[in-house]
């Protein structure tokens, strides 16, 4: 089998709940401490993958985390029954569900050793997220570690916050081509934090023996981040040739452009003018947090929340770009709302990996037929709702550990991922 593009959605975990625990994620924020629902959010996700599939497109999994993270309370000198309500909740979150911060990832094509290279993100700024990179270390290491085809890295040390895919962006005249790969990097937002180190994309790039000359580092601008846009995939994404962005999204964006054009000259740049749609109305609709994806004819598409269509001057200005002469020519609305309502949309819960997927564990990739029988365990093992107060019940945690070793065993990974 050839290289392909393939999306590595996270599942949406049983413990999926609103605590509000993401600083400068205003769609986190906004709703915390509101009742979530894991099992109709896993079954949203479930259906954006068979929805992907019946696309054309390849459609990778990679699965939940264990929770409550009791080895990390342990380091925290607690458990679950004594720690505060902040740590529990931290320590119960579900974030992992978001794969575009699992990890980065340089094909084959870009390497000097010709290997494709991921290197798992530490997401050192925010606590809940911080612990999450063993678990997905493991899960990397598995999927794509029984070929001499892929090497995986460790983190890069602390203090240097790395949230992986959210903040890089890869372009090149198809996928299996040699690409041009682009560092955001962030340096302040008003009141919110720079989530992604300069120093940490640095140090990606050399890991991942990247090209100096068709590497570059960009800043995202500051007011797109004081605006809500805690990362560049909020803000712009990239496919192939064409890159997709919103006018504010980059502090010196005239000096990126000239520097892309002249490593990738067939690039198409698609800028979305603040005129046209504010900011705000992009980061509320979650314009730029969509897949931009090749269809098998070649077609260009978006597939982007269903907000998007319901912000008017957002849909309005897709409308009229589909029905020009530009690139992207396609747009695929998908019902992620318990994703979008924590801060995540379509392009959050996915992680690009072009490669072969035969050199790939067969237990990460997904058909209909497994979509189904996995879906078949969320909707009887999945909690309906989760309210805040829950957390510290005990049957609930026992309900969400049942859930996960079902998942897993299922999965044939028992023997790998417990802890």
């Amino acid at each position: 089998m050839s290289v392909r593009e393939i999306n590595f959605d996270g599942l949406i975990g049983p413990s999926h709940n609103y605590a509000g625990l993401s600083l400068g994620n205003l769609a986190s924020a906004r709703n915390a401490g509101a009742v979530s629902r894991p099992r109709a959010a896993a079954l949203q996700g479930l259906e954006k993958m068979r929805g992907n599939i019946r696309l054309g497109l390849m459609q990778g999994l990679f699965l939940p985390q264990w929770r409550p993270d009791n080895a990390w309370l342990a380091l925290l000198g607690t458990n679950v029954s004594h720690a505060e309500p902040h740590i529990r909740a931290a320590a119960m979150s579900a974030s992992s569900m978001w794969a575009a911060n699992a990890a980065t990832v340089s094909p084959a094509s870009d390497t000097s050793d010709g290997r494709t290279h991921l290197t798992v993100a530490n997401l050192v700024t925010m606590p809940h997220r911080s612990h999450e990179w063993p678990q997905t270390l493991k899960q990397l290491q598995i999927a794509f570690g029984a070929s001499d085809a892929f090497t995986v890295h460790g983190p890069i040390p602390a203090p240097f916050g790395d949230e992986g895919a959210a903040n890089h962006m890869r372009l090149a005249e198809s996928h299996g081509a040699p690409g041009v790969e682009v560092f955001v990097y962030g340096q302040s937002g008003g009141p919110f934090p720079a989530r992604q180190h300069v120093e940490a994309s640095k140090a990606v790039a050399r890991l991942h023996r990247l090209a100096p000359a068709r590497t570059l580092f960009v800043q995202q601008s500051e007011e797109a981040i004081a605006a809500g846009a805690f990362h560049n995939d909020v803000v712009a994404v990239a496919n192939e040739r064409v890159l997709f962005t919103h006018e504010q999204a980059f502090a010196d964006k005239e000096a990126f452009y000239t520097a892309l054009k002249a490593a990738l000259p067939g690039v198409e740049i698609v800028e979305v003018p603040a005129s046209a749609v504010s900011l705000a109305d992009a980061i509320r609709s979650y314009l730029f947090n969509a897949q931009l994806v090749t269809l098998p004819d070649g077609v260009m598409a978006l597939i982007l929340p269903t907000e998007a269509r319901e912000t008017p001057a957002v849909w309005s200005w897709l409308e009229r770009m589909v029905a020009g002469n530009g690139p992207i020519r396609r747009l695929v609305p998908v019902d992620v709302r318990q994703s979008m309502a924590n801060g995540g949309g379509p392009a959050c819960l996915r992680l690009r990996v072009v490669a072969d997927p035969a050199d790939i564990d067969p237990r990460f990739l997904l058909d209909e037929a497994k979509l189904d029988r996995i879906a078949a365990i969320v909707a009887d093992y999945w909690p309906e709702e989760i309210a805040p107060a829950d957390l510290a019940d005990t049957r609930l945690i026992a309900r969400i550990e049942q859930s996960w070793l079902t998942l897993v065993d299922h999965l044939q990974l028992s023997g790998d991922l417990i802890p």
